[in-house]
């Protein structure tokens, strides 16, 4: 029994991987996310098979087969692994069938509720990574066989189509729905090594900052009302205090967190629950209906905490990582690298290759927060557009403590914050846009969603050769 985990086998009814009754212009019978489930839940070596009545299991499993799922075995009933393990039974999203008396008190209807469940078994951050696996394959192959069928020469949209079978990767759909409703999550939190004169700004900019997110008055206002995206602001750690209102969501951790030029920034528990907060809001927000997530962030100096996250996590030399921010004077760059550099050294030395370490050695609260949101997202099968710098640096975290997190997750743009750079060139993803942008916010991120969803409706929208009657060129092949 693997005391980590709050089950030891998992079985699934066919209903929850097979669509019940196919129309007949379906080509995939998986349910969206069944593939991507499947793969996640098998990486923790836990025995995984499907239920299914004798005299239909050589059906069962030639139709798993055709929808992708491999070689699953078959057992009889779902008691034959409930006698001997802590099962996790997964049903069809309609099946309202009461449990059999011998059978196991785990379980759970349809596929898309397993994280939820999880989450609310070991904890919000805990329970999405144990559902983060690689991309669907499958869907991948078939959003890239219908880019080379649609009324175009191959390749010819360029980034678009990668974009494409990224998205259908990500939600085991072809074409992949649309990414919207969309909603910007702002994570705002203080920062202690503001003190050591790091920021032109001061610190109660922060609470005022969040206060103009609220009214509707900032960049990022403005951009995501042009993309058709919800904000929200969470709370996770600003010093000052903010009223309640609409859109702010509090989950305060700390106020700020402590100097990190002098030492931790927060303790390990802190980060954890900050990473907790940042997948639980995730997870509400798609409950609620979103369909992608946007990152955002405000903080003061907390340009600082990222540049020492990059560092701390890839290696590269502080003074390569180390920008202005918002604005610091050239002359004061030097002094910011070096505290980048010490604070960095710190946390490799006492920490070595243990992220959640670094985290709160040398990370932000919203830090904390954003890793959290962007795991969750990418477990739930959303697109998560990832913002500049910050949310990077958090990117970064997020995919040393679940690695192959990055895979599903969308670069919105690259900040001239040079550790944004650093962090795509090591996460080997390539920006949407590239404006200059330095802002934060989200607001890269923001103008990144159009062309996000301009690739899907490319997949959607788009007509086939054979449907506009267009000869293709393989069609002038003898």
């Amino acid at each position: 029994m693997n005391e980590q985990l709050p089950f030891d086998a998992i079985v699934f009814t066919p209903g929850a991987l097979l669509v019940a009754e196919p129309t007949p212009d379906t080509v995939d019978r998986s349910i969206p996310g069944a593939r991507r489930a499947v793969t996640a839940l098998t990486q923790w070596n836990l025995p995984v098979a499907v239920v299914a009545e004798p005299g239909v299991a050589a059906t069962v499993a030639a139709e798993l087969r055709a929808a992708g799922f491999g070689d699953l075995p078959i057992v009889g009933d779902e008691g034959e692994l409930a006698r001997i393990a802590r099962t996790l039974v997964v049903t069809a999203d309609w099946d309202d069938s009461p449990p059999p008396p011998d059978g196991s008190p785990l379980r759970v209807q349809g596929v898309a509720n397993v994280v939820g469940w999880l989450a609310s078994t070991i904890g919000p951050f805990r329970g999405a990574a144990m559902m983060v696996g690689p991309l669907d394959a499958v869907a991948a192959e078939a959003a890239f066989a219908l880019h080379l069928n649609l009324t175009k020469p191959p390749g010819s949209l360029g980034r678009l189509e990668a974009l494409g079978v990224q998205l259908s990767a990500i939600s085991g759909q072809v074409p992949p729905p649309l990414p919207k409703p969309a909603t910007v999550a702002v994570f705002a939190a203080d920062h202690g090594v503001h003190v050591q004169g790091v920021s032109p700004w001061p610190q109660e900019v922060t609470t005022q900052m969040v206060a103009n997110f609220l009214a509707g008055g900032a960049a990022i206002n403005v951009l995501a009302r042009h993309a058709g995206a919800d904000v929200v602001v969470i709370d996770v750690g600003v010093a000052g205090d903010l009223p309640p209102a609409d859109r702010l969501v509090s989950r305060k951790v700390a106020r700020g967190t402590y100097d990190l030029a002098v030492g931790p920034a927060m303790s390990r528990d802190q980060a954890l629950y900050a990473l907790d907060v940042g997948a639980e809001v995730a997870l509400h927000l798609v409950g609620n209906g979103a369909r992608c997530l946007l990152t955002g962030d405000m903080g003061i100096a907390n340009t600082t905490a990222s540049a020492a996250l990059v560092v701390a996590l890839t290696g590269r030399r502080a003074g390569d990582i180390t920008g202005r921010g918002a604005g610091l004077a050239p002359d004061d760059v030097p002094r910011k690298a070096t505290i980048v550099a010490d604070a960095a050294a710190r946390a490799v030395h006492t920490h070595r290759d243990d992220a959640l370490g670094i985290l709160a050695e040398v990370g932000g609260l919203e830090h904390a927060a954003l890793a959290g949101f962007i795991v969750a997202g990418v477990a739930l099968g959303v697109p998560v557009i990832v913002d500049g710098v910050i949310a990077a640096s958090a990117l970064l975290v997020a995919a040393k403590l679940v690695p192959g997190v990055e895979a599903a997750a969308i670069a919105g743009h690259r900040s001239v914050e040079p550790g944004s750079d650093a962090v795509l060139q090591a996460l080997e993803m390539a920006p949407v846009i590239d404006l200059d942008l330095r802002l934060g916010e989200g607001t890269g991120a923001a103008l990144a969603l159009p062309l996000v969803e301009a690739a899907a409706r490319l997949l959607a929208e788009m007509a086939t050769f054979d449907q506009a009657g267009v000869s293709s060129k393989t069609d002038q092949i003898d």
